[in-house]
């Protein structure tokens, strides 16, 4: 791997290198955390978890092959190399900066309550029309993914799209030090995690950080029908370009039109002045902004209108990720990632857009903080109020959910305590010709129910 010799990794992760000193010019092969992943002449680091000490499995990663080992343990007198430092977790992002600053490359960073992967799909979708891409695999994007993400690149990438994610504090720093983003796109600023950052400008402060390691001379994207957003003014120099539904957002949509499950007509409008029909082939009103923002930085990366028409009206879905599934008896929109209220409500506004029956299962949504109750419930009344004919919610949390929507007329309220209990009686609320929207926060493992509901008939 380009730069990547045991010298140089042992003085970017500022560790001591034990061994044979002719082997210190050597480039590994690979960075892996997965002891199984292991091929020869990689370099391992080792990163415990919270109930498995990854350190044990060192002598296995010899035997697969490993050319060194990056340690926070003293190893003492061992046959094969090894470095020795005060944190693995840092050492793995650190060896990943010196990974990335070996490249040419341009880096578009993505952050957001909501939607970031999505985004990234779009984004990813619009830029491969004229460069050669690489970006986050699915939702690679804390302090462990974004590194195994960068030392997935090679020679032939000119762009590289890195979604980055955060809970706490301190977080993005860590990480977007490491992505030094030429672009930076923020997606929202939601009620995501809460918990950790007790208010939406707490949010705020946490996601912009990325701005501040944005290269000179970057570009600054943001979601300009976000109230906090909107009002961002120049960072380090640079105005910020907004996208969103607003004229006032120099990339902005109009003319838009819901075609149902087919997606959502629309014009795209251009900060030049350019603007195009194009069709987004994913439903919901949130995939016109992701549009936008692909839009957004197709134009900052010189991209032709018609290039950028193309990129959006090619955008596919992900697994568990606003993915339409047609089985012949139901329509599933396969959504169960992972949930907040605020994508939960985005889900539901796709699913009223479906002809017939309309029934959204929805779970447990985590890491809401003292308001999760009521935020919760406030779920059930948007869900009764939109459209939805049965609502099936599943777990203790979702009870709320279930008692937020209970007596509203029109919908028919269904509440289980497990995803078990849910599926021993699906076949008996599922109908043929139903549209079935599931989502949940990730810990629920709902793509099971999608499973099922494949299987329906």
């Amino acid at each position: 791997m380009k730069n990547l010799t045991l010298e140089n990794i042992a003085d970017a992760c500022h560790g001591t290198y034990h061994g044979d000193e002719s082997k210190m010019g050597r480039e590994v092969a690979g960075v892996v955390i997965d002891s199984r992943k292991v091929e020869k002449d990689y370099l391992f680091v080792a990163i415990d978890g919270e109930n498995v000490n990854a350190h044990k499995f060192i002598p296995d990663t010899i035997e697969r092959g490993a050319l060194c080992v990056v340690s926070h343990e003293d190893l003492g007198d061992t046959d094969f190399p090894y470095i020795l430092v005060e944190s693995t977790g840092q050492a793995l992002l650190d060896i990943a900066k010196l990974y990335r600053d070996s490249f040419d490359v341009t880096v578009v960073g993505i952050t957001g309550s909501v939607g970031k992967t999505s985004t990234k799909e779009m984004i990813a979708s619009v830029v491969s029309q004229k460069y050669n891409v690489h970006k986050t695999l699915g939702n690679f994007n804390n302090e462990w993914g974004l590194p195994l993400t960068i030392f997935e690149m090679n020679e032939e990438h000119e762009v590289v799209i890195l979604e980055m994610g955060v809970n706490h504090f301190g977080e993005m720093r860590r990480l977007s030090s490491v992505a030094s983003p030429d672009i930076c796109v923020i997606t929202n600023i939601g009620v995501a995690h809460l918990e950790f950052f007790k208010t939406r400008e707490g949010i705020l402060q946490e996601k912009s950080q990325m701005i501040q390691d944005m290269k000179n001379g970057g570009s600054i994207l943001l979601n300009g029908d976000d109230d906090l957003l909107s009002r961002m003014g120049p960072v380090k120099g640079v105005t910020p370009v907004l996208f969103g539904t607003s004229e006032g957002c120099q990339c902005h949509a109009s003319d838009i039109v819901p075609m149902g499950l087919k997606g959502t007509a629309c014009k795209i409008h251009m900060p030049d002045g350019e603007a195009f029909d194009c069709l987004i082939p994913t439903p919901g009103a949130h995939m016109v902004s992701n549009a936008l923002a692909g839009a957004a930085v197709g134009a900052a990366l010189g991209l032709a209108v018609e290039e950028i028409k193309a990129g959006i009206e090619a955008h596919t879905t992900l697994p568990g990720r606003n993915n339409i599934i047609s089985t012949g008896s139901l329509m599933i929109l396969d959504d169960c990632y992972n949930a907040n209220p605020i994508s939960t409500k985005a889900a539901i506004d796709v699913l009223d857009m479906a002809i017939g029956r309309k029934v959204a299962v929805i779970g447990n949504m985590g890491e809401l903080g003292n308001n999760e109750k009521e935020l919760h419930r406030e779920v059930g009344v948007y869900a009764a109020r939109h459209g939805v004919d049965v609502l099936c919610a599943i777990g203790e949390l979702a009870k709320e959910i279930a008692a937020g929507a209970d007596g509203a007329p029109g919908i028919e309220v269904l509440w289980f305590a497990t995803k078990q209990d849910f599926l021993a009686q699906m076949n008996s609320i599922i109908k043929e010709g139903d549209n079935v929207l599931v989502k949940a926060s990730h810990g629920m493992w709902f793509p099971e129910i999608v499973e099922q509901l494949v299987k329906f008939s």
